[in-house]
């Protein structure tokens, strides 16, 4: 039997399901084990219930998610206390990657978005500071996202009022901002009583404006998912993968937690960082260009720029072949999170500034690594994107993940703006689609690196011969690019006589 005939698609599943009758009491009584019409898709199990230990009935639903994988659906429900439970787990491998799925809630439409929520996977909602821990697999919409979690924080409402009123005031915001998002008692008069009939309406049906929010799925297994509108080009969708960290590998039973020897038995070296008094004293002992010590991991102290408090800055020198020397700085603040990177050139200022010119053709060229400096704009012409120098900062990366921070750069500015809609946003939106499809590579695409002080980098594939898709130019900088980067005010040559001069004049 083949994985497809397996686990069959859910809208073929919901088809086949809507030609059977509904079992009556009699019939499920009657099932001793699981019903045995093969054609059946559901199958169903007594089972005991943990409630009140009487029989009920599990529903075990076998299917695949459309550009996702296959999942196991399983419904318990007793018929002597009423206790019901849903749970989802997935039915593939644990993925190579970690996935991180971020999608933009901007309008009632997109409450209607399938999402498939393992049991290892974090969601967090930034723009109310809630994170949701891993808990038990779940498929559902966003919008039955929201209900699940204002109904969770809602029942321990009264007992936080008395013991911590300070969470209960914080929590019950959510709980409001929710209710107003889902558009609930919209249909109740001043006195909280419902007015005329009962209707019950989704809220995309509702005829109530939303403020925008965004939802972040973060799964070590990749075994999440959140629907994607028309294509993976959708611009109010993004996925990344990562490598996951040892702890997370612990975490998924993948690696021992007590592991601390390699495959041989030998205990891995921990080279501890060398701690110096500033950051001057770093820069001074990584000096020397290619005599710098590169090998060793350098610590100053700082202070963190986002709350204040103190912390450690992380400095090496890593050597780029058929280039130069860099030093990579990083900053992690444990008090509040702050993180930050970033990338400086351990050279001397070139004579020349640089341009290079790739011409993407597959996502092989993706792959290459990319040293971007803060003094490097880009451009990709078939876009017409222009990034100006010091955008982004100093990067040291690949050409996609330099194309995902742009991507994330511009959708978090344009999907900040809130309700406003108009033709500017519509256009905005195809350029990000567009954006979505160059980082995928789906068509061949033009790279432009332009840097006055010549300390980019884009990986050669073909080095040490040249790369046919790739061509590298010198250009002399102008009066304006100089005076920029303050090198117009610098004087290299006869310096000696001005300061025998200012001497003279000192002693006189």
């Amino acid at each position: 039997m083949t994985s497809k005939t397996l686990f069959p698609e859910i809208g073929k599943v919901a088809e086949t399901t809507g030609r059977f009758p509904e079992d009556s009491e009699e019939t499920l009584q009657k099932s001793a084990v699981f019903n045995q019409d093969e054609e059946r898709p559901v199958q169903e199990i007594e089972s005991l219930c943990m409630n009140c230990e009487k029989n009920g009935t599990t529903r075990l639903l076998l299917t695949s998610i459309p550009y996702f994988r296959e999942v196991i659906i399983m419904s318990f429900r007793c018929e002597h206390c009423g206790w019901e439970n849903n749970e989802v787990q997935s039915a593939g491998v644990i993925r190579e990657h970690g996935s991180a799925y971020t999608v933009r809630i901007l309008s009632r439409e997109d409450l209607d978005r399938q999402l498939v929520k393992s049991s290892t996977c974090t969601v967090t909602i930034p723009e109310f500071e809630l994170t949701i821990p891993p808990s038990k697999g779940q498929l559902t919409t966003v919008e039955g996202l929201l209900r699940d979690v204002a109904a969770d924080l809602s029942s321990d409402q009264p007992l936080r009022r008395i013991q911590a009123e300070d969470a209960h005031k914080k929590i019950q915001s959510i709980i409001d901002a929710f209710k107003e998002i889902l558009g609930d008692g919209d249909d109740e008069d001043e006195n909280g009583e419902k007015i005329g009939p009962i209707v019950i309406k989704k809220a995309s049906e509702k005829d109530l404006p939303l403020k925008p929010f965004t939802v972040k799925l973060d799964d070590p297994s990749g075994n999440s998912f959140i629907e994607f509108v028309g294509s993976m080009a959708d611009p109010k969708w993004n996925l990344r993968t990562y490598k996951r960290t040892r702890q997370q590998a612990v975490q998924l039973g993948m690696a021992a937690p007590d592991e601390q020897a390699d495959a041989d038995g030998v205990e891995k070296e921990q080279v501890e960082p060398t701690k110096l008094a500033n950051k001057g004293q770093a820069e001074e002992v990584l000096g020397g260009g290619l005599e710098g010590k590169n090998e060793e991991i350098y610590v100053f102290p700082g202070t963190c720029s986002s709350c204040g408090a103190p912390l450690d800055t992380l400095m090496k020198k890593v050597n780029i072949p058929h280039f130069k020397d860099i030093l990579i700085m990083s900053t992690n603040c444990d008090h509040c999170g702050y993180r930050d990177n970033e990338v400086k050139s351990g050279s001397a200022i070139s004579e020349k500034g640089k341009r290079i010119t790739l011409k993407v053709e597959d996502k092989e060229d993706l792959s290459r690594d990319i040293l971007k400096s803060e003094s490097c704009g880009l451009k990709i012409p078939d876009l017409d994107l222009v990034l100006q120098a010091g955008t982004l900062g100093g990067r040291f990366t690949t050409l996609e993940g330099l194309l995902d921070q742009v991507y994330e750069e511009l959708s978090d500015k344009v999907f900040a703006s809130g309700d406003s809609v108009g033709h500017d946003r519509k256009a905005f939106e195809n350029f990000l689609a567009n954006l979505k499809s160059v980082k995928a590579a789906d068509h061949p695409f033009t790279v432009i690196l332009e840097d006055p002080l010549a300390n980019s980098y884009l990986q050669n594939l073909y080095a040490p011969d040249p790369d046919p898709n790739m061509t590298i130019e010198t250009f002399e900088r102008t009066w304006d690019q100089n005076e920029d980067l303050g090198l117009n005010d610098m004087k290299l040559e006869g310096y000696e006589e001005d300061t025998e001069k200012e001497k003279t004049i000192a002693e006189s």
